[in-house]
């Protein structure tokens, strides 16, 4: 069976999508997986028994491969095609390694063999074997379209700012209709294709927060550019690497991981300049978290300001040009995400709906639950690992928001990975509300948000614009994508960054205020406190499809009542979420900790009391035999003496006090007790 994992860009990029309640999608004719599946030759990603991999650890496979896993019967059939070379699928990280092996997912490893027989064949014959518990094919990760954005030439740049004003200190804000919605950007022969607050609510939202440094965002996507001026301040920087550095000194298993990885290629290094990029992963990244009031270019959700960093922004390499990743490099970037500190997804990627047009989009992809597992069981377990255990019980959120585009095939049904319960994924909406002409809808569908409509927009023509390009989403672009570094694209891939950043500026919040919620009453906040926009889905609406390359040659309808009940819980409304969260999250307190004797850790007590920024600490030890603590520029560096337990108080200059325990033994780790 063929199945393709697609990247959703522009108009026909496609992606999973998920309802608030979500509803269990059925095919209604056949099984809807119905070619053989796109995936690499030559490797299978296995799962093998506890017994299996406790030989191949004995053998010292990590990073490097080996020849030979010591079980006979394994071995056997592997020799019968040709040479082959077993690796961990994910890399030791000292941090997280007691967590890995908890969740069995130190169990995966990478079976490279010859050309002598196919990944199907090999899978036959490793299913037979009790050594084998499951298998999972190397799903290559296609583009469902590889235009490049609609570039913001100078001149248009410039009469924009002209035309329209500076608002914010942004001088492009005025157009970005995404954010704050007037309802008169698009207005042409009396005909309105724009509706006041058809946005996100950012504007009473950003009276509670911009946006707080604390929060990291992981997008996985084409490389992010790291030195644009809008997006440079808030990337995310790991301190505990050294950049060109060929030892891996924070050991998590990547080496000189700076701002993220570039999975595709194995490298530290994030790259945007290859002449066939699109700049994806910029435009992503600009959506969330450009940094406002800095006098530059656009505004984002959660960017901060001038004067206050935003949130952080990963980048998890996943395409490169005409290269397209895998499902070995997913999984080890989600993996990378939730052990690096990023609690929010953004995937504007995933599997085509199970009901998508065959004639347009070839091979359906999984439309149960039950077949997305048993087709993707690896890409649902790092998934799952990232929802349950990003985050911490200590910081703003105990684990992770996993959010998907919703889809651009039109098709009356979710694909996966996003309509899974556990993840957000997003359908596309105008600037009235009105379902995109692109966009997926229907069961699996979680949430809407703006995703651009150029099709939609093809009447609006201005001295600087044509073809609707104000329809679109503007952000931020490499340069050598477009002259400005900002330009347009459109589809369910714009609409998921919008949910990501004000998932992450719903975060930004919490952590500002010292506040505490779950991953999972966060997901559902996120519906309860959408915009209704149902009652938008009436008439019939009309577009020219293809207009950006035909032009206004082919007129089309579509039929609006349609997707009436299946844009999710409506459109995503920042300033609700926020002034929501007061009622379900709990103050943050200063953790137990649990330490190795000999072993050291590191805290910051501002970040567990309110207005804890402007406060100093002392913290008292009942036992000094068991654990020390010294104070240094405001943190607590803790140090594990001897094996015991003994209560602790950390006390504030305001006199707030909070009590807490230090668990000292010999075999502690960072997550529990090895």
């Amino acid at each position: 069976m063929k199945k393709t994992i697609l990247y959703g860009l522009l108009l026909l990029a496609v992606l999973g999508m998920g309802s608030c309640a979500k509803q269990e999608i059925v095919d209604p004719q056949t099984d809807p997986v119905v070619d053989e599946p796109a995936y690499e030759e030559g490797m299978l990603l296995v799962k093998f028994t506890p017994e299996v991999t406790a030989m191949l650890e004995e053998a010292g496979v990590t990073r490097a491969a080996v020849s030979r896993s010591g079980s006979l019967a394994l071995d056997e059939v592997l020799a019968l095609v040709g040479g082959y070379e077993l690796e961990r699928v994910f890399p030791v990280n000292k941090r997280t390694e007691a967590l890995t092996r908890e969740q069995g997912l130190h169990q995966w490893f990478v079976v490279r063999f010859g050309e002598q027989f196919t990944a199907k064949e090999v899978a036959d014959r490793l299913s037979a074997l009790g050594e084998v518990q499951r298998i999972n094919f190397n799903h290559t990760i296609k583009r469902a379209y590889t235009g490049k954005a609609m570039p913001l030439k100078r001149e248009a740049l410039e009469a924009l700012i002209a035309s329209r004003g500076v608002s914010n200190n942004d001088p492009l804000l005025p157009v970005q209709w995404n954010l704050i919605n007037r309802g008169d950007l698009f207005l042409q022969d009396g005909v309105v294709k724009g509706v006041k607050d058809a946005d996100v609510q950012c504007e009473q939202a950003w009276e509670m927060s911009r946006g707080d440094e604390q929060i990291i965002v992981a997008v996985l996507d084409e490389g992010v550019c790291v030195d644009h001026p809008d997006l440079r301040a808030n990337m995310w920087v790991n301190t505990d690497e050294i950049a060109g550095s060929k030892v891996d000194n924070d050991g998590n298993g990547y080496v000189g991981d700076i701002h993220g990885y570039n999975f595709i290629k194995d490298m530290p290094s994030i790259t945007t300049n290859d002449i066939n990029d699109t700049g994806h992963g910029s435009h992503v990244a600009g959506v969330i978290a450009a940094v406002n009031n800095n006098g530059e270019g656009i505004s984002s959700i959660a960017g901060g300001s001038d004067t206050k960093p935003g949130v952080k922004i990963m980048s998890c390499q996943l395409f490169s040009g005409a290269m397209s990743g895998t499902s070995l490099q997913v999984v080890r970037a989600v993996k990378y995400a939730a052990d690096n500190g990023a609690v929010v997804l953004q995937c504007s990627w995933g599997f085509t709906s199970g009901a998508a047009n065959s004639y347009d989009w070839g091979a359906a992809g999984p439309a149960t639950q039950e077949q997305f597992e048993a087709y993707a069981p690896l890409e649902k377990a790092a998934l799952d690992y990232f929802v349950h255990y990003a985050g911490s019980p200590n910081g703003p959120i105990e684990g992770g928001i996993a959010v998907f585009a919703g889809g651009n095939e039109s098709a009356p049904m979710a694909g996966y990975p996003g309509a899974d319960e556990k993840y957000i994924s997003v359908a596309g909406t105008a600037a009235d509300f009105t379902a995109a002409v692109y966009t997926n809808y229907g069961p699996g569908t979680d949430i809407s948000a703006p995703g651009g409509d150029q099709d939609y927009y093809y009447e609006y023509v201005d001295a600087t614009h044509n073809y609707g390009e104000l329809g679109c989403i503007l952000s931020t672009l490499p340069y050598h994508v477009s002259e400005t570094g900002y330009g347009y694209m459109e589809g369910t891939s714009m609409a998921c960054p919008h949910v990501s950043g004000v998932v992450a500026l719903a975060l930004s919040y919490l952590s500002e205020q010292r506040l505490h919620i779950k991953a999972e009453q966060l997901r559902e906040l996120v519906g309860q406190t959408a915009t209704p926009i149902d009652q938008y889905q009436t008439g019939i609406k009309k577009y020219c499809r293809y207009v950006a390359d035909l032009g206004p040659i082919r007129p089309m309808q579509m039929n609006l009542s349609d997707y009436s009940g299946g844009m999710g819980a409506g459109q995503i409304n920042a300033t609700q979420l926020l002034a929501a969260l007061d009622g379900v999250s709990v103050e943050v307190r200063f953790p137990n900790l649990y330490l190795k004797e000999g072993g050291a850790e590191v805290l910051d007590p501002a970040r567990y009391f309110k207005q804890g920024d402007g406060l100093s600490y002392m913290v008292s030890i009942v036992d000094p035999t068991i654990a020390g603590c010294d104070m240094f520029q405001g943190r607590c560096y803790f140090k594990g003496y001897k094996t015991g337990t003994t209560a602790a108080t950390v006390t504030a200059s305001n006199g707030e006090q909070q009590s807490f325990s230090i668990t000292v033994r010999k075999g502690a780790g960072g997550n529990g007790w090895l």
